[in-house]
């Protein structure tokens, strides 16, 4: 093949990739979310998912599809077909899942092509004041002191970051609590807000609202620093437990062998809504910073909280069959 032929076809590929990208999408686009609606990721991935459906002018279908801590969704969604119509919306859950189960049908780190990082909202201690009474963290901790295994607490589901922040409380603080996993966040926090289990360690953007509404009250929020448009919750060292700190993430992936430049595309129109003045109030609102890591640091990240996970699982001894 001569020089010339060689450039030519280099240029037609080119021209046809990009091709590829403006003419998508054709139809609409779905994210997966593993989880019910209600939940944390949920409370991210619909704002998200208008926002994109204005930008590019086609619907962004939000299709939730929940169990088993997450992963009965992203096993669902890394086998779809890797054609730029179906996105997945992951989380801290699917870095601690490789420690939990032991047989996945599905590797977060081969099987998805990291977008880009969407939220970081911090995990909060959030109590039914009915059933606990206490006002602060401290005094939380003291009431699970003298009452050993009496205070429970609702999770996503087993292997999710809210288990695990409960696993790391108790080794912390030296209590006994009892779990109660649920299907996702949603339907644990209705339970909370009902007055049917303890506390939670959620997200806090799916608590926000409740928080506000004063039917849960926050104790604070496991992060090294004050969630935006939550001034007055304090941090976990500033309450007391200093060592205290689970980071909550929800990140969109892309089905391995979608093409490159469907995956730069849909990367480039996240930065542009994550920048709207309408997601950026509805992150405040949630507790959450805009995100500005590229698509590399986003995988980098997923495998540093993969291997981080791991020793807080093995710490806490936490086993599901």
């Amino acid at each position: 093949m001569n020089i010339k032929r060689a450039l030519f076809l280099i240029a037609g590929l080119a021209i046809s990739a990009g091709a590829l990208a403006n003419d998508w999408p054709a139809r609409p686009v779905t994210i997966i979310v593993p989880f019910p609606a209600g939940g944390g990721t949920d409370a991210f991935a619909r704002p998200l998912a208008a926002q994109l459906t204005k930008q590019l002018g086609k619907t962004v279908v939000i299709d939730n599809r929940g169990g088993a801590g997450g992963t009965l969704g992203a096993g669902l969604a890394s086998r779809a077909a890797p054609d730029g119509y179906t996105f997945f919306m992951g989380g801290a859950h699917h870095a601690i899942a490789p420690s939990i189960y032991p047989k996945l049908d599905y590797d977060i780190q081969k099987d998805f092509i990291p977008v880009s990082l969407v939220a970081t909202p911090p995990q909060v201690i959030v109590v039914n004041p009915q059933r606990v009474p206490v006002n602060d963290l401290k005094g939380l901790i003291e009431y699970a002191q003298k009452n050993p295994g009496k205070v429970n607490f609702g999770s996503a589901g087993n292997g999710t970051s809210h288990h695990l922040a409960g696993e790391l409380f108790k080794i912390q603080t030296k209590t006994s609590l009892t779990h109660i996993p649920y299907k996702g966040a949603g339907p644990a926090l209705q339970d909370l807000v009902a007055g049917q289990v303890d506390m939670m360690f959620d997200g806090l953007g799916s608590s926000a609202s409740h928080i506000k509404a004063g039917k849960i009250k926050a104790l604070a929020v496991a992060a090294s620093k004050r969630a935006p448009g939550f001034p007055n919750v304090p941090t976990a060292a500033e309450a007391g437990l200093p060592d205290y700190e689970v980071s909550t993430w929800y990140g969109l992936f892309a089905v391995k062998g979608t093409p490159p430049e469907l995956v730069e595309r849909m990367r480039t129109e996240v930065k542009k809504a994550l920048a709207s003045s309408e997601l950026q109030t509805n992150w405040q609102n949630g507790g959450s910073d805009i995100p500005t890591m590229s698509s590399s640091e986003f995988g980098a990240m997923v495998a540093s909280e993969v291997a981080r996970w791991n020793k807080v699982v093995k710490a806490a001894n936490v086993k599901i069959d």
